[in-house]
């Protein structure tokens, strides 16, 4: 046994990595094949290779693709890997599952294949190698800088063969050469056009014969039960869905007799090139499973709903559809209890005609929201706590609640954590007859929708701080660009209720310069939106001290470290000069800047990215250029637009790209709705888009370093003497711009070291004159001045002659300037 010296830390090591990995691997392929198995098996090779991430792709059913399977380590997304490659395209997975022999890639080799541009961090290791059998290939990137060694590339040998016992194409996506037609009660339902295959047991679950089914899913969906439709429709319909397991039960309508209870178990598959996403599973009988349903399979159910219910308007509804069809009732009212008022908050059936007149005209809205003491029999139902029961022809009800139930009235209060979180109120038209039972399901039901209320109103309260947060941080307007126009959209997320950390920001700079900023937090939570916060307030900072974009982009990036946060970021910062129509960008691991130039052509700014923010303490991110016409437009967005469990980055971004050329700049508000309108909103969207007009009226701009000589102020009152004029300014009105000139060079050289510099600039007769210093503290205005004073009335001279001046911080150093307005 010999030892080696680990090339990333100089140690050394044992070169019994390769046996131990065998042993250990043993170890997690015994028992039964689950993905959860594949999982350890990949945590292996972090752990003997050294890797960062390892990942396997198993072919699909089409037999055109390998889909990712499993994954473990850091985000794939920070490398850059697809969810999906082309068994015949150009790819280090496709090429070692074509040839069978590992590939050992350094940043050299990478560089050669297409999706290096995609790969935000460029200093890394690829070893692509190929399940045995065919089945699929692993994928695992190091970022030490000599690669995988030798004991490194037999453990990931090893963690190849134990995927081919583990995983294996049966556990992947399919695996066959081509699909086949499904048998027996499998099927296939392809998600973009709604046609599904299926064999024919399945077809005899639901009464069809194999010749009068047409394929199409809506025949199936037909034969639902239409309680049950909207559950099977979210397993149907993947908008909101990502890849995995699904499983449901519902019923199907039989001509002879009651509905028959189906159970469904699939998984939903990424599609291939040119393939769409697929939904393939089982249907099986489950009616044995399902007997008649009885009261406590009631509140079974009703807790079931009320566990996901995240609103208190979710709580209202799962009330509602599990009491009052089962109950046969006309109406059902449920109201929080808020100090000592009672606020509704879902009414069932909404219509106002279905409530008493009383309610309309006492209380003085359309709604009920009233004190409880206006409604005796009810502050007495929640003072004691219990659920009390009126029959028809009851007397002692007060008229507002008489009408609610003339045939039965049922109060049930809903006791939350330590106090009551509200009422429900049950009425029926027609004479009701309550038994046992259903007084047992009334008030188990009550307990569990009080619970649940209490829970949803501390989440709405919650979720309406965070949301109220992150509007807050989120520009409320963008400011006017000289020579262009600028707009912007935000949409949440439809798919659950926490915020993101999308943000987007323009920051007008000097010399007609604005900064455009689009970026995303990892993760949607509060402290994703606070984390926005700090890295929009931080670029915004680092951008008014007068940094470069790469230099501006890497201080918050340092910033994001020393927080010691778990989250990192990713951003595309652009620097445009509105003058020159140039721009510099800069990406950290965030798509790239869209340009739809005049003539309507489109292309993908090829911007070298450094790695998201957050992830290397020493990172570099270079800066590219961009070129822009009068009429280009920029769109900056987030990945929500251009990426989602079935659409990769680069399509999203060609997609983008196209309806961007097909738009309309002249109305860029128009523009950046209809591009949200196709958005997948599985996740957060920012929007930014810029229009490049161009200045119609440049500014006249003349500079001069000053020297420290003792007629400075002198030479700086000649060098502006002979701009002005040079511009076609009268003699007559230069006086003035000549004191502020002389004060302020003055005052520069007086009070700090190193190098002065001059700056003038002229546009529509306004005059700025700017005089920049290497000190970064700021010139204080005297509070009082004595007579024998003999310094200190420089500020004063300048803010008694200018229409307005002031102090900027430049690159540590400072820019004191002030601005005229010449009459001439």
């Amino acid at each position: 046994m010999t030892d080696v010296v680990d090339a990333d830390t100089g140690a050394t090591r044992s070169d019994s990595a390769p046996p131990r990995a065998e042993i250990a691997l043993k170890t997690v392929t015994a028992g039964p094949a689950t993905p959860e198995r594949t999982r350890r098996v990949l945590e292996q090779a972090l752990v003997f290779s050294g890797a960062a991430l390892a990942a396997v792709y198993l072919r699909g059913d089409d037999g055109r693709t390998l889909c990712l399977a499993e994954s473990a380590g850091v985000p794939r997304t920070l490398y850059g890997l697809r969810e999906g490659y082309p068994v015949d395209g150009l790819s280090p997975a496709a090429e070692a599952h074509r040839t069978g022999r590992p590939l050992w890639l350094g940043p050299a080799e990478l560089a050669g294949f297409p999706d290096a541009r995609r790969m935000p961090v460029r200093d890394i290791h690829l070893a692509a190698l190929p399940v045995p059998g065919g089945g699929g290939c692993l994928l695992a990137v190091g970022e030490r800088p000599a690669g995988f060694g030798p004991d490194d590339r037999t453990a990931l040998t090893l963690v190849a063969e134990a995927l081919a016992r583990t995983a294996g194409p049966a556990a992947g996506t399919g695996g066959g050469a081509e699909s086949e037609t499904p048998h027996g009660n499998a099927f296939s339902l392809a998600m973009d056009s709604g046609r599904v295959e299926v064999g024919d047991d399945l077809l005899d679950l639901f009464g069809l014969e194999r010749e009068a089914f047409d394929g199409r899913v809506e025949t199936l969906l037909g034969l639902t039960v239409p309680e049950d439709l909207p559950s099977l429709m979210s397993v149907v319909e993947a908008d909101h869905m990502s890849i995995g397991e699904r499983e449901l039960e519902f019923r199907v309508l039989r001509p002879d007799g009651p509905p028959r209870w189906l159970r469904l178990r699939g998984r939903l598959l990424p599609g291939g090139e040119g393939r769409p996403v697929r939904l393939a599973g089982t249907v099986a009988d489950a009616s044995a499973q399902r007997p008649e349903v009885t009261d406590v399979a009631r509140v079974q159910k009703l807790a079931a709903a009320l566990a996901t219910a995240g609103t208190v308007r979710d709580v209202g509804q799962a009330v509602v559809a599990a009491l009052r069809k089962p109950l046969r009732a006309d109406r059902i009212a449920l109201a929080e209890l808020e100090n000592d008022r009672l606020v509704v908050t879902v009414l069932d059936p909404p219509a106002p005609e279905s409530w008493p007149e009383l309610w309309q005209s006492e209380w003085r809205t359309e709604w009920p929201d009233a004190p409880v003491r206006a409604m005796p029999t009810l502050a007495g139902a929640l003072r004691d706590g219990r659920a009390r029961i009126w029959p028809a022809g009851s007397a002692d009800l007060e008229p507002a609640l008489a009408e609610v139930g003339p045939g039965g009235l049922a109060v049930l209060p809903l006791p939350g954590v330590g106090r009551m979180a509200g009422a429900c109120l049950i009425g029926w038209d027609t004479p009701h007859d309550f038994g046992p039972d259903e007084r047992a399901l009334l008030t188990a039901s009550a307990g569990l929708a009080g619970q649940a209320l209490t829970r949803a109103h501390a989440f709405d309260a919650e979720h309406e701080l965070v949301a109220m947060l992150q509007r807050q941080l989120l520009p409320r307007r963008l400011p006017k660009l000289p020579g262009g126009v600028a707009v912007a959209r935000y949409l949440p997320a439809t798919a659950g209720l926490e915020v993101g950390g999308d943000w987007y920001d323009v920051i007008p700079l000097p010399d007609h310069h604005v900064a455009l900023v689009i970026g995303d937090v990892q993760g949607h939570s509060a402290g994703a939106a606070t984390l926005m916060g700090q890295m929009r307030t931080a670029l915004r900072a680092y951008a008014a001290e007068g940094h470069p974009p790469d230099v501006v982009v890497a201080h918050a990036n340092r910033l994001l470290m020393e927080l010691e946060t778990d989250l990192f970021a990713t951003c595309c910062y652009v620097d445009v000069d509105m003058e020159a129509g140039t721009a510099w960008c800069v990406r950290a691991g965030h798509p790239p800047p869209v340009l739809r130039h005049p003539d309507g052509a489109t292309d993908i700014a090829e911007a070298d990215g450094g790695p998201p923010l957050g992830v290397l303490d020493r990172a570099e991110f270079p800066m590219t250029p961009l070129r822009l016409l009068p009429g280009t437009v920029i769109a900056l967005t987030t990945d929500g637009l251009v990426e989602s469990a079935e659409l990769d980055m680069d399509t999203g971004l060609d997609r983008l790209a196209h309806e961007l050329s097909v738009s309309d700049p002249a109305h860029l508000g128009l523009v950046a709705d209809a591009l949200l309108g196709n958005a997948h909103r599985g996740d957060d969207v920012a929007l930014l888009l810029m229009r490049y007009d161009g200045m119609a009226v440049r500014p006249l701009r003349e500079g001069w370093t000053v020297w420290r000589v003792p007629e400075a102020a002198r030479h700086a009152r000649r060098f502006t003497k002979r701009s002005l004029r040079s511009w076609g300014v009268p003699a007559d009105a230069m006086d003035t711009a000549l004191l502020a000139v002389s004060e302020l060079v003055t005052n520069a050289l007086v009070h700090t070291d190193g190098r002065v510099r001059l700056d003038l600039t002229l546009i529509h007769r306004r005059l700025r004159i700017a005089v920049t210093d290497t000190s970064p503290r700021t010139p204080v205005k005297p509070t009082h001045l004595g007579w024998e004073s003999t310094g200190g009335r420089g500020i004063l001279l300048v803010e008694a002659m200018s229409d307005a001046w002031g102090t900027v911080p430049v690159s540590g150093g400072k820019q004191v300037w002030c601005e005229l307005q010449l009459t001439y």
